[in-house]
Order: structure tokens, then sequence, then C-alpha cells
């Protein structure tokens, strides 16, 4: 007898996204989208907020948990200043 074997499912284990970025950057850079958009009528800085969104998904291919750990450095500042 080996051992047992347990089925695991990946949403157990990996972290969850939309559109390969943490849900809370993408509503953050979806909300400032559309206020650019509809509020402000700045229809130039949509090119910018996808190219930060491409930004934000390289970064998290490499590393999934970028943002949870940025949130908490920022809310643990003075922790880490040297």
């Amino acid at each position: 007898m080996e051992g047992y074997r347990v089925p695991v499912f990946k949403a157990f284990t990996e972290k969850i996204l939309m559109a390969g970025v943490p849900r809370e950057v993408f509503y953050l850079n979806g909300t400032l989208a559309a206020v650019f958009l509809v509020g402000m009528h700045i229809w130039w800085l949509i090119p910018l907020n996808l190219i930060i969104h491409i930004a934000f998904v390289k970064v998290t291919k490499k590393d999934p948990y970028f943002f949870d750990i940025f949130k908490r450095y920022i809310n643990r500042k003075d922790y880490y200043d040297v």
C-alpha cells in the first residue's frame, strides 16, 4: 500500500485572477479607466491604462502574490524603514 491519493482542485492552491491580474487590481484599473473615459472625457488615457494593465499581467506572471506583499509593505512601511 503506497498511500492515499486525494484530488486537489487548482482553485484551492492558486490565486484567482481576472484578465491575468488579481481581482482587486483589476477592479481598481477598470474603475480608473471608466472615470477617465466617462467622467473626465480623457480618452487618450485609455491606451495608457491598457499598457499599465499589461505591465501588471507581466508582474503577476512572475509572482502571483506580488500585489498582496506590496499592500502589506505599504501598510507597515515604518517597520521596514532602515
